[in-house]
């Protein structure tokens, strides 16, 4: 099912590139993307196999026409007719990786007790930035286990700079003194 979602999604970025509108593009799957999220039923409803796929198609013209570019519209009907609906948030995660790629972008998640200040957030992304040479866009996370600190995941690696993460490499180098 991954690969589906990877396929349609590196497609309509394949598309939205050609026509320079990625950027526009993406904005707009993730505004769908949100909707669907506050709205599951009316996903459902786009999903349901005793409503004809006309009216279903019908209805996302409705909702959507004028509002989103037409290639997102005649995307989701593309999915909805091939009932892959479902697999939506992997097309946009799909979506977002080629257009991160291709635009020297790198997602950094981040988990700290409490939330972060404007410049605290800018410090960070400026940093990160330095050490992986590219634009960086935080995604993040409150977590009251890790007590304070921060933890960061980019690039496939994290950084622990938490409360929770020290104690816990004390822990360890204690246990390797006892043992």
């Amino acid at each position: 099912m991954m690969r589906v979602a990877e396929l349609y999604g590196g497609s309509l970025y394949d598309l939205a590139a050609e026509e320079q509108q990625e950027q526009e593009i993406l904005a707009e799957m993730k505004g769908v993307q949100a909707l669907f999220h506050e709205n599951p039923k009316y996903a459902a409803l786009l999903s349901e196999p005793s409503i004809p796929k006309e009216k279903r198609l019908e209805l996302l013209d409705q909702a959507f026409r004028g509002e989103i570019r037409p290639y997102l519209l005649n995307f989701l009907k593309l999915i909805t007719e091939r009932e892959l609906l479902s697999q939506y948030g992997g097309m946009c995660r799909a979506y977002e990786r080629r257009f991160n790629a291709a635009h020297n972008i790198v997602a950094a998640t981040v988990r700290t007790a409490v939330p972060l200040d404007q410049e605290e957030r800018d410090r960070l992304k400026e940093a990160l930035g330095k050490r992986s040479g590219k634009q960086v866009v935080l995604r993040e996370m409150l977590d009251a286990s890790l007590l304070g600190g921060i933890v960061v995941e980019i690039d496939g690696k994290t950084l622990d700079g938490s409360v929770a993460g020290r104690l816990l490499e004390i822990r360890k180098k204690v246990e390797e003194i006892v043992l």
